[in-house]
C-alpha cells in the first residue's frame, strides 16, 4: 500500500513539476541542490528513516560476474534503499540492460555512477578510450578537453548513467606515485586545475554529475590507498597552497561533486592512523566549512585497505558518515554500516538538520540528473553511438595537439627522405603503426623489432647491421595496460637505447609514460626525441605527422622528467 501511494503521488505531482524537471539543468548544479525543490519534498517526506539512511550507501555493481551476483545486487536495491551503484567491468549493452533492470527495482530512481577517467574504455569492453589525463596535461588547447568531456558524458548518458567520478585533480609531484601518477593531468598546480576544470566542465555542462579527486590531494605519495593507508607529512601551509590549490578552483568553477582521499594527515588532523574519509576536521572543516564547498562529497571507496584495515565491520561507514561525506561509496558490508549510522543518530551523533540536509542534496542530484522524469534507456545502437566516427576524430585531434617534441628541429627530425632509413621498434614483436605510416614517406626504410628483453648477441648483431643506414627512427613502445614510471625492459635493451642515442641521425619516440625517460640513460644524446605518452594508434600516427611535418608540435611536458627536460618542455615548429 505504501509503494502505491508513493507512485500515486509522483503521478498527480508529474504535471506541475515537468517544466521544472525539463529545465534542472539549465541551473548551475550547485544552484539546483541548494534551492527548495517540490520533488525532493515530496520524496524526501515518503521516505522512512532507514529508507533515508540507505540513500547515502553506492554499492558495486558488475556484468561480468554472472547471474548471482547481478540478482545479488538487487536484493540489495531492494531490501537496503540504496541511492545508487557504482558499475565496473563489463560491456556496454549489458550495463545499459541491467541498469534497466535495477531501475525498476527501486522506490526511488538510483543514480548510476562508474570511474571513467577516460572516458568508458577505462571499465567497459567494446568501448572508446580517450587520452590519459597525463597526456592531456601536454595539450595547450583547453577547448579540446572541454569537447572530449561532453564526448565522456554523452557515452554516459547513453547507457544510462549519471555520474563520473572524474576527473582526478591530484598534482603528481611524485614520479614514484604507484596510484595516481598518469591518471593526474601533471606536476604544474595551475595546469592541473585549468585542465580539471575544462574536463569536468565540459562533462557537467552536459549533464553528468562529476567529481574531482582526491581531496586534498593525492599526488606526493608512494602508497596506493588500494592496499595501506598513505600519509601526507607536510605542512598546513604546503597542503593550502599546492595539494589544495585545483580543488578551491574546481570549487570556484562550480564542480558538483569531491572525493575525499584515503590517507593520514597530521597537519590536518593529528589522530594517529585516521584516513582523511573517516576525519571531521578535513571532510567539514576544511573543504565544507573553510573551503565553503556546497556540493555532494564521496568518499573514496569504502572497501580499500587505506580505510577498512583499521575500522572493520561497518566502523569505517559511520565515522565517514559522521566526519561528513554525503555519499559512502563501495561499503564493504552497506546493511550492517547502516545499523550503524541509524544508531549514531538515534544518539544524536549528528544533528537531524545536518542529517536531513544530506539527504535532500543527494536527492537534488537525481533531480538534476533527470530522475524526476525518469526513462530506461535503449539499447539497440549503442556500440555504434558510443564508437562513433566523432569520437575517433576527436581523440586524433586530442593525440595530435599532445604529442610533445623535446629535442631537435623540423629539419633534424625529419632527416632526408631519400636516404637509406632503419625504423626500430621496441617492445613489439610485429609491425607498428608508427612504424608503416613513417615507412610511406622514406621508401628506401627497412623495419626492425627488439623484443624488450633481447640478448646481448642479438644485440650486438643488430648494431654491426645498423652500420649500413646513415638515419634511424626508434619508436619505444610501453605495451602494459598501465604505463608506469619505469619500463619493463632488460638492462640489454636499455643499453641499446643508450648506444643508438648516440648514434648520428637518430630520432626517438616515445609512446608511454613521460617518467621513463629519466630510466634510459643516454637517450637525451638522440638528435631528436618525441613524446607520445601512450601506446595508442593515434599517438603514433601523431609522431608520425610531426615528422613528416604534416603537423606542428605544440604539446609541453606535464610532467618535470630530470634535469634535462623539466615541466613545460615542449619545441614548436
Amino acid at each position: 500500500m505504501k509503494q502505491k501511494n508513493y507512485i500515486t503521488c509522483c503521478l498527480l505531482l508529474t504535471f506541475s513539476l515537468l517544466t521544472q524537471a525539463v529545465s534542472a539543468q539549465n541551473k548551475s548544479f550547485i544552484t539546483t541542490i541548494t534551492e527548495q525543490n517540490r520533488w525532493v519534498d515530496s520524496v524526501f517526506k515518503q521516505l522512512t528513516r532507514k529508507e533515508k539512511i540507505g540513500q547515502l550507501f553506492y554499492v558495486r555493481a558488475h556484468t561480468n560476474r554472472g547471474k548471482a551476483y547481478e540478482d545479488s545486487v538487487a536484493t540489495i536495491i531492494r531490501d537496503e534503499h540504496i541511492g545508487g551503484l557504482v558499475f565496473f567491468q563489463g560491456g556496454p549493452v549489458r550495463h545499459a540492460n541491467l541498469i534497466n533492470l535495477y531501475q525498476k527495482q527501486s522506490r526511488v530512481p538510483l543514480l548510476i555512477a562508474m570511474d571513467g577517467e577516460w572516458g568508458l574504455g577505462m571499465r567497459l569492453d567494446s568501448s572508446v578510450s580517450y587520452p590519459y589525463q597525463m597526456t592531456l596535461g601536454a595539450i595547450q588547447d583547453n577547448t579540446l578537453i572541454y569537447k572530449m568531456g561532453q564526448m565522456v558524458a554523452y557515452d554516459f548518458k547513453r547507457l544510462g548513467m549519471h555520474i563520473n567520478f572524474a576527473p582526478d585533480m591530484d598534482v603528481n609531484n611524485n614520479p614514484n606515485n604507484p596510484v595516481i601518477n598518469y591518471r593526474s593531468f601533471g606536476d604544474n598546480k595551475y595546469n592541473v586545475a585549468k585542465k580539471g576544470i575544462a574536463y569536468f566542465t565540459g562533462m557537467q555542462d552536459a549533464g553528468v554529475i562529476v567529481f574531482a579527486k582526491h581531496f586534498p590531494g593525492h599526488g606526493d605519495t608512494n602508497v596506493d590507498s588500494h592496499f595501506a593507508l598513505p600519509q601526507l607529512p607536510f605542512t598546513k601551509g604546503r597542503l593550502d597552497s599546492l595539494e589544495e590549490y585545483p580543488f578551491k578552483q574546481a570549487i570556484e568553477a562550480g564542480i558538483s561533486g569531491v572525493m575525499i582521499a584515503h590517507m593520514n594527515i597530521p597537519a590536518l588532523d593529528s589522530t594517529k592512523n585516521l584516513p582523511s574519509t573517516l576525519s571531521r576536521p578535513i571532510v567539514t572543516g576544511v573543504l565544507k566549512d573553510s573551503l565553503r564547498f556546497r556540493g555532494i562529497v564521496a568518499s573514496d571507496a569504502m572497501e580499500m585497505q587505506g580505510v577498512v584495515k583499521n575500522f572493520p565491520n561497518g566502523e569505517a561507514d559511520v565515522r565517514a558518515f559522521l566526519a561528513g561525506n554525503d555519499l559512502i561509496e563501495l561499503s564493504v558490508n552497506s546493511k550492517n554500516g547502516a545499523k550503524l549510522i541509524l544508531k549514531a543518530i538515534k544518539k544524536k551523533q549528528i544533528s537531524k538538520e545536518e542529517f536531513d540536509a544530506k539527504i535532500r542534496k543527494l536527492l537534488a542530484a537525481k533531480y538534476w540528473a533527470g530522475l524526476a522524469n525518469y526513462k530506461p534507456v535503449s539499447s539497440t545502437t549503442i556500440p555504434q553511438d558510443i564508437n562513433r566516427t566523432a569520437a575517433a576524430e576527436l581523440i586524433q585531434q586530442l593525440a595530435d595537439a599532445s604529442v610533445t617534441v623535446i629535442k631537435g628541429s623540423g629539419q633534424t627530425i625529419r632527416q632526408d627522405p631519400l636516404k637509406k632509413t632503419a625504423i626500430i621498434s621496441i617492445g613489439l614483436d610485429k609491425p607498428t603503426v608508427f612504424q608503416m605510416e613513417l615507412s610511406k614517406w622514406y621508401p628506401n626504410s627497412m623495419i626492425f623489432h627488439v623484443d624488450k628483453n633481447m640478448g646481448v648477441p642479438e644485440m650486438n648483431r643488430m648494431l654491426q647491421v645498423l652500420k649500413q643506414y646513415p638515419q634511424v627512427f626508434v619508436s619505444i613502445h610501453d605495451t602494459r595496460t598501465r604505463p608506469a614510471s619505469k619500463l619493463d625492459y632488460s638492462n640489454n635493451v636499455k643499453l641499446l637505447i643508450s648506444e643508438l642515442a648516440a648514434k648520428p641521425n637518430t630520432v626517438m619516440s616515445l609512446f608511454g609514460n613521460p617518467y621513463t625517460i629519466a630510466g634510459l640513460p643516454g637517450i637525451e644524446k638522440s638528435t631528436g626525441i618525441i613524446v607520445g605518452y601512450q601506446k595508442e594508434d593515434a599517438m603514433q600516427r601523431s609522431a608520425v605527422k610531426v615528422i613528416t611535418g604534416l603537423i606542428k608540435p605544440a604539446g609541453k611536458l606535464p610532467v618535470s622528467v630530470n634535469a634535462f627536460f623539466p615541466t613545460g618542455t615542449g619545441i614548436s615548429f
